[in-house]
Order: C-alpha cells, then sequence, then structure tokens
C-alpha cells in the first residue's frame, strides 16, 4: 500500500492535474467513477507497472523474512539404563549446576554385582596369601630332599670307596640300594623344584591376572552402579520434568525431561530464513533490522556475519526409495546468521523469540568508483533511497503488530 502511495503521486496525480487545468475535466462532472478507468488510464497503468517495479525492486535488493528466530539447545534427561525411581532430587523450573543430582533409580542388582565383585578380589588375594606359604613349604621340602640326597650321596661314595679297597664289609646288594636311594632322593628334589616352580607361576602369572580380572569386573560393576545415579551434564533450567518416585524410566521409551542449558544459549546470534532469489544479493557484513514479538516497538540494527552454504530442503538421507524432485514440497530457504550491531542489545530478548528482519543493500562504496557509468550511478542510487520504503514498512509492523497480535488474533 505504501508503494501505491508513493507511486501514484508521480503518476495518477500529474495526469489528473493535466486532465482538470489543461483540459477542463472536473471531478464528478466529466470525470466519475465510470470513467475514471478511461480519463486517468495513462496514470493508472503507469501508477501500476511503477509500483510493480519499486515492490520488486525493495523486496529483490532489501530482502525480508518472518522466519527469524534465537535457536537454543537442550538435553534429554535420560538414565544409561532402565529402572524404577527410587528418589527425585529435584522439582520442575528448578536451576542446577553440573554434577546435581537429578533422580536415583534402583541399584539393588547392580549393588549385588558390586558385593561380589569385591568378594571376588578378597578371594584373590587370599588365595596369593596361600601361594606365598606354598612356596615356603615348597622350598623347606627342597631343602629336606637337598639334605637326604646329600646324605645319600655320601654313603654311596664311602661303600664305593670301601669296595674299590677290597674290603670284605661291603657288600654289592647295599651299593645297589644306595644307588636306587640317590636316583629317588634326585627325582624327589626334582618333584619338589616342580612344586615351587609352579606355585611361583601361580603367584607371578595365574593369580595376578585372576586379580586384574576381579579389579575389571569390580569397575564394570561401580560403573552399572554409577548409572543409577542420574547428574545434570551441564549447567542449566529443567523443564518439563514431572518424575515421582515409583516411575519406570527406560532411555528409549521414556525421557525424564529436559534441560535447558544456560552456558551454550546463543542470545547475541539469529538464524533467518531468507528466499532463494536473495541467494545473489545477501553478503556477510550487509546490514539489517530485527524486531521481535518478545520486544515489540523496538527495532535492532544488525549485521549479516555468515550464510549457511546449503539449502536445508536440499537434505537427505539414504532409504530404499529413490527420491523424486517433485515431491519436494517447499523450496526451502537461505539460512543466515545476523548478530546486533551494538553488543548487549539483544540481551532481553528470550532465546526462541519469533522475530522479522529486513536486509539492507548498501552500494556506498561501488558509488564511489571512478569508473562507474551514468546510468549505473543513477540505479544504485535509486536501489539505495527505496530501502527506506522497506524500513518505513518494518517500523509500520512493528507499531502495528501488539494490535494485530492482540486483538485480531487473540494470543
Amino acid at each position: 500500500m505504501l508503494e501505491l502511495l508513493v507511486c501514484s503521486l508521480v503518476t495518477v496525480l500529474p495526469d489528473y492535474l493535466y486532465r482538470r487545468f489543461a483540459q477542463g475535466k472536473r471531478l464528478g462532472q466529466e470525470i466519475t467513477f465510470f470513467t475514471v478507468w478511461y480519463e486517468l488510464r495513462w496514470g493508472i497503468t503507469l501508477c501500476a507497472v511503477l509500483t510493480v517495479s519499486l515492490i520488486t525492486t525493495v523486496f529483490f535488493f532489501h530482502p525480508s523474512t518472518k522466519h527469524v528466530a534465537s535457536y537454543f539447545r537442550t538435553v534429554t534427561i535420560l538414565p544409561e539404563t532402565p529402572g524404577r525411581v527410587t528418589e527425585v532430587a529435584v522439582v520442575n523450573n528448578q536451576s542446577v549446576e553440573a554434577g546435581d543430582l537429578l533422580f536415583r533409580l534402583d541399584d539393588s542388582s547392580q549393588a549385588a554385582a558390586f558385593e561380589t565383585a569385591k568378594a571376588r578380589i578378597a578371594e584373590v588375594d587370599a588365595s596369593l596369601s596361600v601361594a606365598e606359604i606354598d612356596l615356603e613349604a615348597a622350598e623347606a621340602l627342597i631343602d629336606q630332599v637337598e639334605a637326604s640326597l646329600e646324605q645319600s650321596r655320601d654313603d654311596l661314595a664311602r661303600n664305593v670307596e670301601l669296595r674299590e679297597r677290597g674290603s670284605s664289609a661291603v657288600r654289592e646288594t647295599e651299593i645297589e640300594r644306595l644307588e636306587n636311594l640317590v636316583d629317588r632322593k634326585e627325582g624327589e628334589l626334582d618333584a619338589a623344584e616342580a612344586q615351587k616352580a609352579a606355585v611361583e607361576e601361580n603367584i607371578n602369572v595365574l593369580i595376578p591376572a585372576q586379580k586384574a580380572s576381579a579389579e575389571a569386573a569390580l569397575e564394570q560393576a561401580q560403573a552399572e552402579l554409577d548409572k543409577t545415579v542420574v547428574v545434570a551434564g551441564v549447567s542449566g533450567r529443567v523443564e518439563q520434568f514431572s518424575l515421582q518416585v515409583g516411575d519406570y524410566i527406560n532411555p528409549v521409551l521414556r525421557p525424564a525431561g529436559i534441560l535447558v542449558p544456560t552456558e551454550f544459549v546463543e542470545r547475541e546470534r539469529f538464524a533467518a530464513g531468507f528466499g532463494q532469489l536473495t541467494a545473489t544479493v545477501i553478503k556477510p557484513g550487509m546490514y539489517a533490522e530485527l524486531g521481535c514479538l518478545s520486544k515489540p516497538f523496538t527495532i535492532i540494527p544488525m549485521v549479516v556475519v555468515g550464510i549457511q552454504d546449503v539449502i536445508p530442503s536440499g537434505q537427505m538421507r539414504p532409504t530404499d526409495q529413490l527420491r523424486d524432485p517433485q515431491d519436494q514440497q517447499r523450496p526451502g530457504t537461505m539460512t543466515v546468521f545476523l548478530e546486533p550491531v551494538y553488543p548487549g542489545t539483544t540481551e532481553d530478548i528470550p532465546p526462541g523469540s519469533k522475530c522479522i528482519a529486513n536486509a539492507y543493500t548498501n552500494n556506498h562504496d561501488i558509488l564511489h568508483h571512478e569508473e562507474l557509468s551514468t546510468g549505473r550511478w543513477l540505479f544504485l542510487h535509486m536501489v539505495d533511497t527505496v530501502g527506506l520504503v522497506h524500513a518505513l514498512i518494518l517500523r509500520l509492523q512493528m507499531l502495528l503488530l501488539p494490535v494485530q497480535t492482540l486483538v485480531f488474533t487473540g494470543h
């Protein structure tokens, strides 16, 4: 409407003044409701053409969008294991710090597994003490066998020496008995040393491996026990939290609530969805203006800090069906990131607020180029000038927004 009024001032009004003062035609006489379409045909036609051209120029070089918001992420409150709630430590809308207890699950089976793992470690430690005693016994047995073997060897050597001297006191059967005794003692020594080696192997290899396995089982049991205690991973506010003692929680089917972090909310950055026709116009560094429902009657100067290089409507995931482009419902928008020119001006806008934004083409640097032609110089001046129309429209929208929202929609 504003564009139509502006264009009529330079088209319809001059045509009417010419008809009135040059041709003498008057309203209500020659110019009536039925003849105005013929008498002012040149002005009306030029007004329609100029209005369409102006609207196209304004919305192309100074794009606007109603799809602007400050996005924030949420953290789903879920346990790592299913279970029944035995304790609830927070209430809905409560602020929590990272590491604060949220709720506990029934840990009877996990606690039993933990105690079993602890008992297994105590059992392994006891077996180590027994093995050390067995090692001492094996060493004592070796000493005993070595002493007996030494005595048998001495007796055999003495009898052999007497036989060589031709003594009649030595019998051949006695020498054979002593030789057999030495062989038996040597076998007993080998058996005692093998027994000692087996005990040492248990102490150095088997028992440490058993203890390591028991400690790993204890750590696993401790990890499973810790899963029954659900704490806040980040600082934030608990929302949609209606958990009660006795509820059964499943990490797949039923979450406990939502945690809205405080340190990861980007209050200074807004994401705006502009039409694809503006892809060649919007550039980083371009100035913009923002108005939000949560802060009426206020226009905030913004600047374009980034443009997403893909359009979300083209996203796809592998499925068992080929994608048909004609099934795409919406063309998708360009995601443009805006930040305030003056830091702190958007701090009081709640994240997630619905906003509208205008972006303005600025040709100030190009207009000072020496090789710029006159026609292009006039065109760029016109482009920068008509941006005022869009700025006025945004201010009218923000002025009428409370009335439109509260009176006509009732929200």
